[in-house]
């Protein structure tokens, strides 16, 4: 027997949120969508009962914008888990281990889906248990311990389990918003955390908030209430572009700008219709023709790591070898995780501002590993989503045949097709991955309004541009029916 009829039972057998049997209409996606972004809101405010959230760390850092993690509360391991499981279904699938035909075979998707859900489990466990027992980044309130009776170690698991079911509610939010809402519900989150955190950078005061917006920042100025001196001078004009923040509205106002742009630059391949004369159509290769999701993948298997070293830290302490690293206040110094560290902020690399105590040559090697790590990484996982979604020359020629349509000049075949999609999608590929990398690399290092690291405002832009285009195409379908069945 094979691993499939083996598992068959289990997998098939896994809780699905169920497809809509007709067309939903635009109203209620919209209604489903706004439901389950006011669910996730309550839930990332709900914290976590017997936690002792004064002596709690934060877990995932930066990264927690990109992985809808809401610290100490009920969505703490947000979306984690999630891409950790398709990081590992994609290497797997890669690699064809799996021998899944998810794209011809019924019985197969059912299995892959449900395999997905099951990795999903494993890795909420696997990320959960050592966040609260390995760790101590989630202490238990031992006040709540002793009014309970059942000890530090009972409080442990009832926080544990409280992550369980947070996990397991966004893994089903994600799935109701794929099948009956707008976009996915991944995308969604992921937009929803950091579109607060770019409000709360330009809003957020001292009086409503424990940090200072940009508009109160440059109240600031104006008023004379915080000094810096002449603005032509260099520590004058050092202040201004760095505490005033005006380097970070430049760099997010410019990242928008590339986002978008590329968003539009595109190879056009152009299709005819073999059956009805006249009928004419583009395929479109963008220049990011596998979006921006890749980058969670990269910037998740980060994490990790770093996630990985904190734990051998906390539990090896002054028995941890030199080489993995040394820590301070929780963040690496030196050795092997502090150069696997993801540059993150203008700090990690401005060795002439004051308190930056590395040498040169370290923190251009860490710059230049992270740079490679996003460049190569972005290519090859960008790859593997073409693969994996459908997307890839094969799957693409035989979607465009199916259709009617064929590529005028040539034969009206799915191979002749799939040599022509070949010339573009693959190299298209590799290149928008990287460029992707680069721009999220470089938005780190300049900054960004209220702290968004450059891979979450790289995918809200980028989000948020396919939604806009998603809605666009609901309500074109709701104007013009016809169109509807002519797509399916």
């Amino acid at each position: 027997m094979s691993w499939k009829d083996t598992a068959e039972p289990l997998l098939v057998r896994m809780p699905a949120v169920r497809r809509p049997e007709g067309h939903v209409p635009f109203k209620r996606k919209l209604t489903w969508t706004g439901g389950v972004l006011l669910m996730y809101f309550f839930l990332t405010n709900v914290k976590l009962f017997g936690l002792d959230l004064d002596a709690s760390q934060q877990v995932f850092g930066r990264f927690s914008s990109i992985l809808a993690s809401g610290q100490g509360s009920i969505m703490q391991l947000g979306i984690g888990p999630i891409v950790t499981a398709s990081i590992v279904l994609q290497l797997l699938g890669g690699a064809d281990l799996l021998g899944l035909n998810t794209q011809e075979d019924p019985r197969d998707q059912i299995l892959y889906q449900g395999l997905q859900k099951l990795l999903v489990l494993v890795m909420i466990c696997l990320t959960g248990i050592p966040m609260v027992f390995a760790g101590n980044f989630l202490p238990a309130d031992t006040a709540v311990a002793s009014s309970l009776g059942i000890g530090t170690f009972g409080v442990q698991w009832l926080i544990f389990a409280q992550m369980f079911v947070g996990g397991v509610l966004i893994l089903f939010m994600d799935e109701v918003i794929s099948k009956w809402g707008v976009g996915s519900g991944i995308g969604l989150f992921i937009v929803a955390g950091v579109s607060q955190r770019l409000v709360g950078g330009v809003l957020t005061t001292p009086f409503i908030g424990n940090s200072e917006g940009i508009l109160y920042t440059w109240y600031l100025f104006i008023t004379g209430e915080r000094g810096t001196g002449p603005v032509l001078a260099a520590d004058g004009l050092q202040t201004v572009l760095l505490q005033g923040e005006l380097l970070g509205l430049v760099t997010t106002v410019l990242i928008f700008a590339v986002v978008v742009y590329a968003e539009s630059v595109r190879v056009e391949i152009p299709l005819s219709n073999a059956r009805v004369k006249g009928a004419r159509g583009r395929f479109p290769v963008k220049l990011i023709y596998a979006s921006v999701l890749p980058m969670i993948l990269v910037r998740a298997l980060q994490a990790n790591v770093q996630f990985l070293g904190r734990i051998l830290n906390a539990q090896l302490q002054a028995d941890m070898p030199a080489f993995l690293g040394t820590y301070a206040n929780g963040q690496p110094t030196s050795g092997l995780f502090y150069y696997l560290a993801p540059v993150q902020s203008r700090a990690d690399w401005m060795w002439w501002l004051e308190g930056t105590t590395q040498p040169i040559w370290q923190i251009l090697i860490r710059v230049g590993i992270d740079l490679t790590v996003m460049l190569v990484g972005g290519a090859i996982f960008a790859v593997f989503w073409v693969e994996t979604t459908d997307m890839g020359p094969e799957a693409t020629a035989k979607q465009i045949h199916n259709s009617g349509m064929q590529i005028p000049g040539f034969r009206q075949n799915v191979g002749v097709i799939e040599k022509v999609l070949e010339r573009y999608i693959p190299q298209v590929t590799i290149i928008g991955g990287a460029l992707v990398g680069l721009l999220a690399v470089m938005a780190n290092m300049l900054g960004t309004i209220g702290g968004v690291s450059g891979t979450g405002l790289l995918l809200t832009v980028s989000i948020t541009y396919k939604l806009y285009e998603e809605i666009a195409e609901e309500q074109l379908m709701e104007m013009h029916p016809m169109m509807r069945q002519m797509f399916g």
